[in-house]
């Protein structure tokens, strides 16, 4: 990077000592930011040449000051060389601060990110999900690569990120990486995380966050009508591992349950609910928030046809789930065998059981919310769109309650007519 590098040693006379000497002062400044360090001696400031920069005279003192004066000098340019060979981008106070030996106490963004993902690599299977470690871990290669293509460094003092920092970084995503704008904004508000364990340890005195505002672009989830729903439930599958896909898609399309935890479940997990009916009780591993659900009678009949199956035997897990790769890929088979025009993912079974299953009929958005081990509605929102068919239900219901109110208003009026002519 092409930075703009000077230094002015000078005599600060508004310091002036008992003795009448001043002492000597070095602006470093780059790129228009100085900053400055006092380089330990003193002069009388008429002994001062402050166009040669040195002390003026011949006695031997003299000579050893200025001696002194140009070494100090070379231990400038010393380690300005040395920060230029680390990639750090270099600012006035980071070379000073190198230059007293404080910047052992400076803090690089890389390295906390770094330390970050260390931690949580730690705890994933206890408070995180591996997946959420991948993104941590893509997030921070993102954002390696944006030091390199904005300032063609390696590291950042976590000082030097402000809004402007952040911007840019989002641009980089949406261009360099062609990231839609719901990853990107991810990335963001993982980075962000990284900014508030600075902020919170003091090591950046203000959010650069503060007036950053990037919003998430609501996408159209897919889910299977009651139609899909049936074709898919009554194909005939010849291929044994095909058929056991399916069924286990099915059974999350009636439990609301994510593919992770679809796969967790254990036996031990089933349960009498307080209506003395079978539920699941469960707790999401990606929120780790409870999730007790009724079995609907399509679910409990899934579990009890594999009940016997080896794989269950063997890891004691409730169904023989796959890999969610060869689940997806079976299912995209699946799709095509069921004349499904949709991308069938195991995600979209989830979202089945918050439209058609639930929603669609007449289950409120409250309970919905609860099964699906949502901790606020505004998420069950994101999965479930009610149905056109609901709001016509709903509206025609609407209009017959409108109208039976019409006519007893109507009545009402007209009885009231009556009374009055027969008072007259």
């Amino acid at each position: 990077m092409n930075q703009t590098f000077s230094l002015l040693f000078y005599v600060k006379k508004s310091k002036e000592n008992a003795n009448g000497e001043c002492p000597i002062y070095l602006r470093i400044t780059i790129d228009g930011q100085a900053t400055e360090i006092s380089v330990k001696r003193t002069v009388k400031p008429s002994q001062w040449n402050s166009k040669g920069q040195k002390v003026s005279g011949h006695t031997e003192a003299v000579k050893m000051l200025n001696h002194y004066i140009k070494t100090f000098e070379q231990q400038v340019h010393n380690a300005h060389h040395e920060l230029m060979k680390d990639g750090v981008t270099i600012t006035s106070e980071i070379l000073k601060n190198k230059l007293t030996g404080k910047n052992s106490k400076s803090r690089m963004l890389i390295s906390v990110f770094k330390d970050h993902n260390t931690r949580m690599e730690a705890l994933v299977g206890k408070e995180y999900a591996k997946g959420t470690l991948t993104r941590y871990r893509t997030c921070l290669s993102h954002l390696q690569e944006f030091l390199k293509w904005k300032f063609n460094v390696s590291d950042i003092e976590i000082t030097e990120i402000d809004h402007a920092f952040i911007s840019d970084f989002e641009f980089f995503l949406r261009t360099e990486k062609s990231c839609a704008n719901n990853s990107a904004v991810k990335y963001i508000k993982n980075f962000g995380k990284i900014i508030r364990i600075c902020l919170a340890n003091k090591w950046l005195t203000y959010d650069p966050f503060l007036c950053y505002d990037s919003k998430f672009v609501e996408v159209k989830r897919d889910f299977l009508d009651e139609q899909e729903l049936f074709n898919l439930a009554n194909k005939e599958f010849e291929i044994e591992r095909i058929a056991q896909v399916r069924d286990i898609f099915l059974f999350s399309c009636y439990t609301g349950l994510a593919y992770i935890d679809t796969k967790n479940l254990k036996r031990s997990n089933i349960g009498v609910g307080i209506d003395g009916n079978k539920w699941i009780f469960t707790s999401r591993q990606k929120t780790k928030t409870q999730s007790n659900i009724p079995l609907l009678l399509q679910a409990e009949e899934i579990i009890e046809k594999y009940k016997a199956h080896p794989h269950c035997g063997v890891s004691g897990s409730l169904l023989p789930v796959l890999s969610n790769q060869k689940m997806n890929s079976y299912l995209k088979e699946i799709a095509d065998l069921c004349q499904i025009k949709k991308e069938l993912t195991f995600h979209i079974a989830r979202h089945t059981f918050a439209t058609t299953i639930t929603l669609s009929n007449g289950v409120p958005i409250e309970s919905v919310s609860k099964m699906l081990g949502h901790k606020s509605i505004k998420t069950t929102q994101h999965y479930a769109k009610i149905l056109d068919a609901k709001v016509s239900v709903d509206m025609n219901n609407l209009q017959l309650t409108l109208n039976k109110k019409k006519v007893r208003d109507s009545q009402s009026a007209k009885f009231g007519v009556i009374d009055h002519l027969d008072s007259v």
